[in-house]
């Protein structure tokens, strides 16, 4: 089998299916309740939408997530294997595609996905400590006038000390994650729902705010208003986003064709519920303008939970982001470098990220190469192009899990109901395509950032089959 080769020494050790549906519901959860529920609400009111359609547009999205899990639960049954969407997508078309995807995870979906939760990661502790920007004098250099790799230096900074010592950490060996990710996950939950109760007694107390408003802050009609609301779809699908990486680790999932989709659907559920919840917490205690007004540097949510509790309200909501961005972030690092440890064991990635440690028996130099690119990337960008960077490439083959649901299921390959199949899949497919055009013509430069990084990926297809001799 290929997922035996190994470059060490020493025999690769077999995956345990040790994690059974609690932690896989946890492990969903955890995976997605990160930074986008505490920051993203900002870019979302400055859209100029009404309280009314942000908070559609988190439940348009909540829904759409779950349509994809539908989706995903429906390939589910192809393989009990690790790899995820990696591994359907081999499976439905051959290796050309699923290395594009892999070849994307890496270059944007995985490590960029890293470079953001670091870099949301650091701007909390900057609420706490400024950090400053010790290269002050070079934050005017740019690439292309578009990248400045100097500016909010402190911030970057501390950013890659967190992704190298969480690698540090992954890669000498991770113990009990499991219950250290049921705990943390446990953690957000309770604090977001505190933030709930709190912000929606607040705006109960107050006779002049209201939960929904009709009336918009902006005037938006037309292509413009659905421009608006994608647009604020795609700041919400962040915060959706790792629903299904969980699969990539679906080789120690106890009955992962049963518990997978199970576990998918019922984080996703639990997601939503708390982000309609708390967005609507929200805007009961700040109103748009000044949710809108707030700086790129800020989180709107320590903004929120200063007005409710002061400053001992940011250091509180603070330190429920920093804890919440960590666990998020770790899960991010453990999760995507086993997609590249697959990929070198398959000889479509560089040979040596197929090796595992002697002592640690961890993917090492596949968490080594994560860690390089994403450290790259946090230089390259801000917090939201980034984010954004992500939504584009995976919505991009999202669409393609799509066409290989409906083939696996014409050819028979997939024998067992798949909820909704088939307008929920056509439906998924087609608004992934209206977003994909949408944010090409609303972002075109990270766009083309984008689909440039995944059009490399045709170049190293075809050096690693002629390295290494693969069809």
């Amino acid at each position: 089998m290929n997922n035996e080769t190994n470059t060490s020494t020493t025999p690769q050790p077999t995956l345990k299916r040790a994690l059974g549906l609690g932690t896989g519901v946890l492990l969903v959860a955890g995976m997605m309740i990160g930074s986008g529920v505490f920051k993203k609400i900002v870019p979302m009111a400055q859209t100029g939408l009404s309280e009314t359609w942000i908070i559609l547009a988190w439940i348009s999205a909540g829904l759409i997530t779950m349509f994809g899990a539908f989706t995903l639960a429906g390939l589910s049954d192809l393989t009990e294997e690790s790899g995820g969407v990696y591994e359907y997508l081999r499976l439905s078309f051959g290796n050309f595609f699923s290395f594009l995807f892999g070849w994307t995870d890496f270059t944007i979906i995985g490590c960029a996905s890293v470079a953001a939760l670091g870099f949301i990661f650091a701007q909390t502790v900057n609420v706490f400590i400024p950090l400053g920007n010790p290269f002050h004098s070079l934050a005017h250099i740019s690439i292309g006038d578009f990248i400045f790799p100097f500016a909010d230096g402190g911030i970057k900074l501390l950013a890659i000390v967190a992704i190298v010592l969480l690698t540090w950490i992954n890669y000498r060996g991770v113990q009990n994650g499991g219950l250290v990710n049921n705990i943390i996950t446990s953690a957000k939950i309770i604090g977001i729902l505190l933030l709930i109760v709190l912000g929606l007694s607040h705006a109960s107390a107050n006779e002049t705010a209201t939960i929904i408003t009709n009336k918009p802050a902006t005037e938006l009609h037309g292509m413009a208003l659905f421009s608006a609301v994608l647009a604020a779809m795609l700041s919400a699908f962040w915060a959706y986003d790792g629903w299904s990486n969980i699969s990539f680790i679906a080789g120690e999932i106890k009955n992962p064709k049963r518990n997978i989709p199970i576990a998918i659907m019922s984080g996703v559920a639990i997601a939503m519920l708390l982000y309609v919840l708390i967005n609507m917490a929200y805007m009961h205690v700040l109103p748009l303008q000044t949710l809108k007004a707030v700086d790129d540097s800020q989180i709107g949510a320590a903004i929120v939970a200063e007005t409710l509790l002061g400053k001992v309200g940011q250091s509180l909501i603070v330190i429920l982001i920093m804890i919440s961005v960590f666990g998020t972030l770790n899960g991010i690092i453990l999760a995507h470098a086993r997609i590249y440890y697959r990929m070198a064991q398959e000889k479509f990635f560089f040979k040596k990220a197929a090796t595992v440690h002697p002592v640690y028996r961890t993917p090492s130099v596949a968490l080594l190469y994560t860690m390089i690119w994403s450290c790259i990337l946090v230089l390259s960008g801000t917090f939201d192009m980034l984010t954004n960077m992500v939504i584009f490439a995976g919505f991009l083959f999202y669409s393609l899990v799509v066409i290989a649901l409906f083939k696996m299921k014409r050819n028979g390959t997939i024998k067992t109901k798949v909820i909704g199949y088939p307008f929920i899949p056509a439906f998924v497919g087609l608004f992934s395509v209206a977003l994909l055009v949408n944010t090409v013509i609303t972002q075109p430069v990270q766009s083309l950032i984008g689909l440039g990084l995944v059009l490399s990926g045709v170049l190293f297809y075809a050096y690693f089959r002629k390295q290494h001799g693969t069809g």
